[in-house]
């Protein structure tokens, strides 16, 4: 069952892919969640929020960086904003495939408004630009590889106070960042989905054949601020305590999506 996006722009980014069918022979295989595109509206929403919270730079001089990038929903929905550039970086070589020939798709018809590549290898290998960084996740992976994630962020970043934010869609190891003194939150609330991205996600679950996996119409969503050396604190900004929207699986004992 396709998602209203793939058949909008003739992409393939739809379906769920569990976790144990994403095995690449890499140690962090273990760690994977499932594949399964982001709601277009809720990435939308959570980087208008981002915007608003007064970023290091312009978005012109942002790198964004989807890590777990899948199939490249997020790196496609990024690349409608004037991004320096925008990387996908995904572990799954057959994955990684596909979201370079959708990545073709997008720029042949004239949707990319930021240079877009493909990655196939480990998140926490990934060496950042010299650039300000936006780094997405939509619960790519556990803890485990999330705290040598940010374990790398901290040695490329450690004297470029401000230069990396973080936003995590479906943040169900949000406790790691707020346990890292040198991460602020600037925002952490639900961001609902739209309709027809709600009706789509519940069609596409409700067919899966283990049944692993729940969605509701929101997400849980939060963005952090890399502050480096400084020892600063910012207030929580535009905390949403909102009940609409999609629903972690943890809440309802099941299956983790690996979201992208």
């Amino acid at each position: 069952m396709l998602h209203p996006f793939d058949l909008e722009f003739g992409v393939r980014t739809s379906g769920l892919v569990a976790g144990r069918s994403l095995k690449t022979g890499h140690l962090h295989d273990r760690h994977n969640t499932a594949y399964y595109g982001v709601a277009p509206s809720v990435l939308r929403v959570l980087c208008r929020r981002w915007q608003a919270s007064q970023p290091c730079a312009s978005i012109e001089e942002f790198t964004f960086i989807d890590f777990g990038a899948g199939m490249g929903r997020a790196v496609l929905l990024a690349a409608e904003m004037p991004f320096r550039e925008v990387v996908g970086v995904e572990l799954h070589p057959v994955l990684a495939k596909i979201a370079e020939e959708n990545i073709l798709r997008w720029q042949e018809a004239g949707r990319a408004r930021a240079p877009m590549r493909i990655l196939c290898g480990d998140a926490v290998e990934f060496a950042f630009p010299r650039t300000p960084c936006v780094a997405f996740l939509f619960n790519p992976f556990s803890g485990a590889v999330l705290r040598r994630l940010l374990k790398s962020i901290a040695t490329g970043f450690a004297e470029r106070s401000g230069q990396l934010d973080l936003l995590y869609v479906n943040d169900e190891h949000q406790s790691v960042l707020q346990q890292h003194a040198r991460f602020n939150r600037i925002y952490s609330g639900q961001i609902p989905r739209s309709r027809k991205d709600a009706i789509a996600d519940h069609r596409i679950l409700a067919n899966q054949p283990d049944g692993e996996y729940a969605s509701a119409n929101y997400e849980d969503c939060c963005i952090y601020r890399w502050v480096g050396r400084r020892n600063c604190s910012l207030p929580v900004a535009g905390v949403d305590t909102s009940i609409h929207g999609v629903k972690k699986e943890s809440e309802l004992s099941q299956g983790k999506l690996r979201a992208r």
